[in-house]
């Protein structure tokens, strides 16, 4: 079963999400592991924890959650826009969300809650929400 660090990837959706210029994982595990430690929780390791934002948005682009973005909005081969399929999971993984620990919980019931048919199958739920 595969398990995902869903706060991670929320950051790397929203950071999608809201930015134009080159997309940057490595550095926002560093955001990640700073806004953890904030809480005062304890992360893992910072290298390892870029390497896994690295390996989240090469996922996250192969399974269509993201995509470049086209050069008529802004595109610079280095740079994302949310898919429906993206868009559909922040908005059941979002923190700002009350009630967002469900749908995790149904995510992380999955064999791999990110392959795309799996997914769509679970998001498609009415109750998931």
């Amino acid at each position: 079963m595969t398990t995902y660090k869903w706060d991670l990837i929320e950051l790397l959706l929203h950071k999608v999400q809201g930015e134009d210029s080159s997309y940057a994982p490595r550095a926002y595990a560093e955001e990640y592991a700073a806004a953890k430690a904030t809480e005062g929780e304890q992360t893992e390791n910072l290298d390892h924890l870029k390497a896994l934002a690295g390996e989240y948005e090469k996922l996250l682009l192969e399974r269509g959650y993201i995509e470049p973005r086209p050069e008529e909005q802004g595109g610079s081969g280095s740079n994302y826009i949310l898919t429906p399929r993206g868009s559909s999971l922040l908005s059941l993984i979002d923190s700002s969300i009350p009630g967002n620990d469900h749908p995790r919980q149904v995510l992380d019931e999955q064999e791999d809650a990110l392959d795309e048919v799996t997914f769509d199958t679970v998001a498609s739920k009415a109750q998931i929400a």
